[in-house]
């Protein structure tokens, strides 16, 4: 292996031993973020964790490319995400941008506030910076069925929104305080990453709207619309590489994988479902 390797490289002219060409690591963010537990093949820290540190140790990395095609999911790991890359960032000195692909909506778009600089298609959908908690009650349903509820708790919230109860005006207040200083702390979040970029009223902009390239662009949510090779070769030279950084998995750690993750059909079909939903609120 290493009498290939010394006979390529001096197969090599100086020029580009002396100075290779630049590189930029592309990392993909792609699908529902949240714990693993509830959607396969989720986005989350414990599964990005080897591919975000791959991405920093690419040889001669001038940058690192996010592209993110997310509806959202969990703000907590959209935040722990976007830490570990800004950490890196700052440790290695390498610069990341982000590039919206179909879509960067409520915690998709939180992961490209990684970025030094935030690009997206002039079709892709932006923005959703908001917080939903959404689900069904059945309290008529169970009744007609003639099933009794029965239900024990150590603590009067312990059964809150009970999809199984009638709701409870005290309890629906609760949520509602609850996804608020979510909201406060997604917008906080968006302040402090774009700040004055920020141009439109803070009333529409964390509103839970969604926009094009074109009107995030705009609103200063995003810095322009590019698509990554054109962006990227705009800013290091037309000779710059792209290494994408992808899962590597051995035969047995596949095969591990393979059992882990498929608990029950039904578990993956519910799975898939939950995952269909949020990207069935964008129209994909």
């Amino acid at each position: 292996m290493k009498k290939a390797i010394r006979n390529f490289l001096s197969k090599l002219p100086i020029e580009a031993l002396a100075n290779p060409a630049p590189v930029v690591s592309v990392l993909p963010l792609e699908g529902v973020i949240g714990s693993s537990g509830r959607f396969s093949s989720a986005i989350n820290l414990a599964n990005l964790e080897e591919k975000i540190t791959a991405a920093f140790e690419v040889y001669n990395a001038k940058a690192v490319a996010l592209t993110i095609n997310s509806p959202g999911g969990s703000p907590v790991q959209s935040e722990l995400i976007v830490m570990r890359i800004r950490e890196l960032s700052k440790e290695k000195d390498i610069p990341v941008y982000a590039f919206a692909e179909d879509v960067a909506a409520s915690g998709g778009y939180m992961l490209s506030l990684a970025a030094d600089e935030i690009y997206a298609h002039q079709a892709s959908i932006v923005g959703s910076i908001g917080v939903i908690n959404a689900g069904f009650g059945y309290p008529g349903a169970i009744e007609k069925l003639g099933i009794e509820r029965r239900v024990y708790t150590a603590g009067e919230s312990k059964s809150l929104m009970d999809p199984f109860k009638p709701e409870v005006e005290k309890d629906v207040k609760l949520m509602k305080a609850l996804l608020k200083e979510v909201h406060d702390f997604f917008k906080a979040f968006v302040k402090e990453a774009r700040g004055d970029k920020l141009k439109g009223v803070q009333k529409t902009l964390f509103s839970g709207q969604v926009w094009n390239g074109e009107e995030a662009t705009k609103l200063g949510l995003i810095d322009g619309v590019g698509d990554m090779r054109s962006v990227m070769k705009d800013k290091l030279g037309d000779d710059v590489k792209f290494k994408r950084i992808k899962e590597e998995k051995g035969f047995l750690k596949g095969m591990l994988g393979m059992h882990m993750n498929k608990a029950s059909i039904a578990d993956d079909v519910i799975k898939t479902l939950e995952t269909r939903s949020e990207w069935g609120r964008f129209g994909l």
